[in-house]
């Protein structure tokens, strides 16, 4: 029904806002390229830290990537016909180009980032306006259609807990990639003070764009027609402007979706050279461009096997059984807050709102979510954390005389160039 779409919507936003204010206190207490795995690796061990980089690379990031690559591809395709090799030439050609545009220096991915990150906003604030203040007639047809009978929305009366659970988990998705802001903290200005103001600015937007594009979707179509729809804006559109209104919005998901595997992209390879200077990466990967002062190298692993995980087409198994194990780290990371609070030798500048309750609330919130995949989907489920903890005998192996904390070699370097990311 209407009220339980916005209530997920709505419980999303503030899961992913809490999981914010977690990072944003760990990262303005250790404000250092990796996010994430810097913080598991402060926290517990820095087993569970590979383990996470682990993941990242060989399922939940660069499957990531895959995927929006497939999704800005498909969207090509309804202007020009391409097939499934074309689909995938294409996705690859995007991955490529980005990641060339990311090796070049942070400069130019940031400014890239930005113009996208601007211009989408921009747009669907746009597409809100326009759904409300030209879809009159739309909506008319969509009411008379609901009160003639076969598209009143269902009540939800038998709806269950897991079910709203598993709803979670897409929107969840939806809601991702507010961890990858701390993944680039040496290349940021003030980052104690940018990154959480970036996260907490960042997550309330988000939120607030859903729930008003919803709105405006339920306004214009009928609610079968939400519901069953394989692209909800092109038809919401259609139902604005007519046959012309899908080809606008398929152009708007587009440049959004170029603009997420952009950010993805310029995300990712911060943390592979975090675990190279750690020594639990090859020290190759870990080397910075003499002149573009970039991971170039672990630009270049993440977009080949991106590319590789396009071309065969093994993102979609990757994708839908490993990406709930994101969730998994999520929880321990928000635990961590405890752990980190008692030590005495770190310093933070930003502390979390609603402690302890926020991340009490985040942790549970993500390990339930874990524990109800696993019930609904029991053996994609073991697969996709199979593909996780075998991390865990690789690291034992690589460690033995590797591991230095934040350590420098002649392969080394530091990121970023003097002005950094904004």
């Amino acid at each position: 029904s209407v009220p339980w779409i916005f209530a997920v919507w709505a419980v999303c936003g503030v899961l992913s806002l809490f999981g914010a204010l977690v990072c944003a206190e760990l990262a303005s207490t250790f404000p250092a390229s990796g996010g994430v795995y810097v913080y598991l690796r402060e926290a517990y061990s820095p087993a569970l830290g590979f383990v996470y980089g682990w993941a990242m690379f060989w399922t939940m990031h660069s499957g990531i990537i895959a995927a929006i690559a497939m999704v800005f591809a498909r969207y090509t395709g309804y202007f020009i016909p391409l097939g499934d090799f074309g689909t995938r030439a294409v996705a690859v050609s995007a991955v490529l180009l980005l990641s060339w545009v990311n090796y070049r220096g942070v400069r130019q991915g940031s400014v890239l980032q930005a113009t996208f990150t601007w211009t989408k906003v921009l747009a669907i604030l746009a597409i809100i306006a326009i759904g409300f203040a030209l879809g009159g007639d739309a909506h008319e047809v969509a009411v008379g259609a609901a009160s003639s009978g076969g598209a009143a929305p269902p009540q939800g009366d038998g709806m269950a807990l897991s079910d709203f659970a598993l709803a979670l988990v897409a929107g969840l998705f939806a809601f991702g990639g507010w961890h990858m802001v701390t993944y680039s903290a040496d290349e940021t200005q003030n980052p104690k003070k940018t990154i959480p103001r970036a996260l907490v600015i960042g997550m309330l937007l988000v939120t607030a764009c859903y729930m008003a594009l919803n709105a405006a979707y339920l306004y214009l179509l009928p609610f079968e027609a939400v519901a069953t729809s394989t692209r909800v804006a092109a038809d919401a559109a259609d139902a604005v402007f007519g046959n012309g209104g899908g080809g606008v919005m398929s152009a708007v998901v587009l440049f959004s979706a170029f603009g997420a595997v952009s950010g993805v992209i310029l995300a990712g390879p911060r943390v592979y050279y975090a675990m190279a200077q750690d020594g639990l990466l090859f020290r190759w990967a870990g080397e910075v461009h003499s002149k573009y002062r970039t991971p170039h190298r672990a630009i270049l692993l993440q977009a080949l096997w991106s590319s590789v995980l396009v071309a065969t087409g093994t993102y979609r198994a990757l994708f839908t059984r490993a990406i709930y194990t994101e969730w998994i780290f999520f929880g321990l990371m928000a635990l961590g807050i405890f752990i980190i609070r008692r030590r005495k030798d770190v310093r933070r500048d930003y502390s979390i709102w609603g402690y302890p309750w926020v991340p009490i609330i985040f942790a549970f919130s993500a390990f339930g979510i874990v524990i109800n995949q696993v019930l609904a989907e029991p053996v994609d489920s073991a697969v996709g954390l199979g593909l996780v903890v075998i991390g865990l005998p690789v690291y034992y192996f690589w460690s033995r005389g590797n591991y230095r904390r934040g350590g420098q070699d002649e392969a080394g370097g530091n990121l970023g160039d003097e002005e950094g990311i904004r």
